[in-house]
């Protein structure tokens, strides 16, 4: 007597055809399909075997997230921050010449930063014409790549400096930092061809690790930043006799004069009313 056979919900029979294009578009767009082989059983004491794909391997891939989550947790600012995950671009993705990072906060300046041993002229044109493989990515919030920047038309201000400077292929993925910033992370190479699959996968882990990471970091920063500014309200408030608001409009209008970020004005007059107290 043969088993019954199962009925699949008619939602699930739906759902597998949706599912099986979704990974066939997934592998058109990492080219040839792969083979990626099984975990291998190991010992505690073993270490990961080396990937025969000649990608990360899942281990490996894990253990780079977990570096760039300690460094980057452990900034002092955002911008520190933003410093330390370009130069682990650059050290830590094989191949990589130079990785830059830019954000573009609502209504602030546009933040931008890169090490690595080519391109530095390269990144400083192109965020100075407000034109490049970045600034795309960051305002389109999309994938950008080029497999020659030394004859890409869509940038030819470019072409030279990515002669001289020996950064040809690139790979940029967006940022997009808690809806408080837009941005990218870009990788460059010093060869001309495709970026290869192996690389872009590894460059997005990293990006969408640091997108959770410095959305952190922002949350902190504008915690401290909060605090610092009641205590210089008090201080004003205190100094002048006037009302909150008044006090909250002093400090707007000194931090605009001096052309410094409020939290910074904030902290020295705090800092000098502490000093003129204990005087």
């Amino acid at each position: 007597m043969s088993a019954p056979q199962r009925r699949v919900p008619a939602a699930q029979r739906g759902a597998r055809p949706a599912r099986r294009a979704r990974l066939a578009a997934a592998s058109s767009f990492l080219g040839p399909a792969r083979r990626f082989a099984a975990l291998p059983r190991r010992s505690k004491s073993s270490r990961p075997a080396p990937s025969t794909a000649g990608g990360p391997h899942p281990v490996e891939l894990a253990g780079l997230l977990n570096e760039l989550t300690v460094r980057l947790l452990g900034a002092d600012t955002l911008t520190h921050a933003l410093d330390r995950l370009a130069a682990f671009g650059a050290s830590a993705l094989p191949g990589v010449v130079r990785c830059s990072v830019v954000l573009i906060g609502e209504g602030g300046p546009l933040t931008q930063t890169g090490a690595g041993r080519a391109g530095e002229s390269f990144d400083l044109l192109q965020y100075a014409g407000s034109a490049g493989p970045g600034l795309e990515a960051a305002r389109t919030r999309s994938l950008v790549i080029s497999t020659d920047l030394a004859a890409d038309e869509r940038w030819p201000e470019l072409t030279g400096a990515a002669r001289s400077e020996g950064v040809r292929a690139a790979a940029v993925i967006p940022l997009d930092v808690r809806r408080t910033a837009v941005g990218a992370f870009s990788v460059y190479l010093d060869r001309d061809g495709d970026v290869g699959p192996d690389l872009l996968v590894t460059a997005m882990a990293v990006a969408g690790q640091a997108e959770l990471l410095l959305g952190e970091l922002r949350r902190r920063e504008a915690l401290t930043e909060g605090a610092e500014v009641d205590r210089a309200v008090g201080v004003i408030i205190a100094q002048r006799g006037c009302s909150v608001q008044e006090a909250y409009a002093v400090l707007q209008e000194s931090s605009q004069r001096l052309g410094l970020d409020r939290r910074i004005v904030a902290e020295r007059l705090v800092a000098a009313a502490a000093r003129k107290a204990t005087d």
